[in-house]
């Protein structure tokens, strides 16, 4: 008996419903960051927090285990949403070629944040720290195998840097990100503790912040069409203001301290913002899209001038930091790492202009 107009149409919205979800599906399935990483580092740390204690793979191009008396310089690369700890290291060892004699006494570190379904496909043992695939870039606690922040995981890089037996000549750490490790690297220099280790021992630190989709502001200001910052309209994103975007309702890392503070620490720390000047797509597709990030700004590079903008404006003096646009640069870490001022700001190499 054939269907009637009304049947017909349920059938056409049922069959349709199926395969959009059917793709949907199919997009999850292939979208990188949703699958396994394919490799995973072949060190590892041991990591104690305030809620346990886990262990973190990483990649160290030396053997930090025993004195390095001819180590000067440490960086300290953080991958992006893919967790490609192998893809960034051999980005940073292009780096370190290229920077020739600026790069002498380097050693190179890149941990590697694990989410819960990398776990299972390579065999790791249940103290090996894992996150969400993303709650990793806010300092947010691991799922297991205990609470530990993603920033307790770089504390305790720094503190094994802050060791005098083994790096005695130790005299400069850079923090270093691209994309989703920039909003890490820029992050923990807000909120990260683990610099006043090697402080103490006359060590310098910077974070070098390259191309992060957004950045946490210390207020309820964003960026306003005309320019400058003003009051955001609450009403049209009510989540604007929260962590990883303002200081409302952070992780317990963050939380020990008042954004007043944190603010204060952060203006007079050595910070380097580079944005690739084609770093310029609305539609990027690893472009944080939220609402939150929307109110930042249209995209990574229009977001990050409007961000050192409102800083220069509320600190007119006393401000450490400096930005450097990367010419003809998109979304590209190697390139962005591997440009004049990305040497600069990684080795301390000649030829970038002032920020």
């Amino acid at each position: 008996m054939p269907l009637t107009a009304a049947l017909r149409r349920g059938a056409l919205a049922l069959l349709a419903g199926i395969v959009a979800a059917s793709d949907a599906s199919a997009a999850d399935e292939t979208d990188p960051h949703k699958l396994p990483v394919k490799v995973v580092a072949d060190q590892r740390l041991a990591v104690t927090g305030a809620g346990g204690a886990g262990v973190l793979p990483l990649y160290v191009t030396g053997d930090w285990t025993r004195p390095e008396p001819a180590v000067t310089r440490a960086i300290i690369v953080i991958h992006g949403l893919l967790r490609d700890a192998d893809t960034y290291l051999r980005s940073a060892e292009t780096a370190l070629s290229e920077a020739g004699d600026a790069g002498r006494g380097t050693l190179l570190i890149v941990p590697q944040f694990l989410a819960d379904l990398d776990i299972a496909p390579h065999d790791l043992p249940a103290e090996t720290l894992r996150w969400g695939r993303s709650s990793w870039t806010g300092g947010e606690p691991a799922h297991r195998p205990a609470p530990v922040s993603s920033f307790e995981a770089i504390d305790a890089i720094l503190a094994r840097l802050a060791d005098p037996d083994l790096f005695p000549a130790l005299q400069t750490v850079v923090v270093a990100g691209h994309s989703a490790g920039a909003q890490v690297a820029q992050r923990y220099a807000v909120a990260g503790n683990g610099e006043a280790a090697l402080t103490q021992h006359g060590v310098h630190v910077r974070y070098v912040v390259a191309n992060p989709s957004s950045y946490v502001y210390f207020s309820a200001d964003r960026p306003l069409a005309a320019g400058g910052t003003g009051p955001f309209p609450a009403a049209t994103c009510p989540d604007f203001n929260q962590w990883k975007y303002g200081f409302e309702a952070p992780p317990p890392y963050v939380a020990a301290s008042t954004p007043d503070a944190l603010e204060r620490r952060y203006a007079a720390r050595d910070v380097v913002y580079l944005l690739g000047t084609a770093d310029i797509d609305p539609n990027h597709p690893a472009l944080d899209k939220s609402c939150a990030a929307e109110a930042e700004g249209p995209y990574r590079f229009a977001r990050g001038h409007a961000y050192f903008a409102y800083l220069q404006a509320r600190h007119p003096t006393g401000f450490a930091q400096s930005l450097h646009d990367v010419p003809g640069v998109a979304h590209d870490g190697g390139r962005m790492l591997g440009s004049t001022c990305g040497l600069a700001a990684l080795f301390d190499a000649p030829g970038c202009p002032a920020g």
